[in-house]
């Protein structure tokens, strides 16, 4: 029975990379001509890393005189996320809670059950559900063979998501979904940013789907989240996809004209959001 439910998922969500049993291609980077074979159906790993609240989020609400929430507590599950939205039972891996400073630590994560993207899930009052990538199969063509430390995880206020709802404009957002929705929580998004080798924001980037018709979808907030464009990233590297409101569905978005940047695994459903950083070659950049 969960050999079965792995297939359906797998054709359902469109994966390929990761769905096999034998995880053979290495990692980018590490030599293993010396290495001791990997047993990885059974393979288990650490996922670390530390939340926060998204910048931009923070800053607009501090310029509103609004307390940006505190993530002390806050419930962080290690998953699959677009096989969360399909309900697949084996797609959430583990669970923690956030520290004060927002670290945490997420043990016996089973690499066999990865098919597509590792994420760190948040969930709490006052937040949005969001997903945030830790681990992209799109680099490798493999799962992870080691323990994902320093993963980096934002958290997206209500506050924040109201605003950038507002900015897209609901009207855009009931054209987007056929009139099945009017937020972007219940459309579904994938909300990522654009960076360079050292972790800084791009300005100018286009990220192109890999499906033409999904291109009208993306748009570029501006600097004060006060409406959108669909010209291109501005200082903060920000970029906004807004979902049908439908079924789960994925793709993949790059970078237009920089080759040096993956097309990176994505993907949407109604009820929460993606959150995605663009980055180039295939390692994660420092914190700026």
């Amino acid at each position: 029975m969960k050999r079965h439910l792995l297939i359906a998922s797998c054709v359902l969500l469109g994966l390929t990379s990761g769905c096999g049993s034998d995880g053979s291609a290495p990692d980018p980077g590490v030599r293993t001509e010396d290495a001791e074979a990997v047993d990885m159906d059974n393979l288990r790993i650490r996922v670390s890393g530390r939340a926060a609240v998204l910048p931009e989020a923070a800053r607009l609400l501090e310029s509103r005189g609004q307390p940006v929430p505190s993530l002390d507590g806050v419930p962080v599950t290690i998953e699959e996320p677009l096989r969360v939205a399909v309900n697949d039972v084996n797609a959430t891996f583990g669970s923690s809670a956030l520290s004060a400073n927002g670290d945490f630590s997420v043990d016996e994560v089973a690499v066999r059950e990865v098919h597509l993207s590792l994420a760190a899930g948040l969930s709490a009052p006052g937040f949005v559900r969001t997903a945030t990538v830790v681990y992209d199969t799109a680099f490798s063509g493999a799962r992870p063979r080691t323990d994902l430390i320093d993963a980096r995880v934002w958290a997206l206020p209500e506050a924040f998501h109201d605003a950038l709802g507002a900015a897209v404009g609901e009207s855009r957002v009931r054209g987007h979904t056929g009139d099945k929705a009017a937020t972007l929580r219940d459309a579904g998004f994938v909300l990522g940013r654009v960076v360079d080798a050292n972790g800084r924001p791009v300005a100018g980037a286009r990220v192109a789907p890999d499906r033409s018709e999904l291109a009208e979808r993306i748009y570029y907030p501006t600097a004060d989240f006060s409406g959108v464009g669909q010209e291109g990233t501005g200082a903060d590297g920000l970029f906004l996809y807004v979902h049908t409101g439908a079924d789960a569905e994925t793709f993949r978005l790059s970078v237009e004209g920089a080759q040096d940047y993956v097309p990176r695994n994505a993907g949407a459903a109604p009820g929460w959001g993606l959150m995605l950083t663009v980055y180039p070659g295939n390692h994660p950049p420092p914190e700026p």
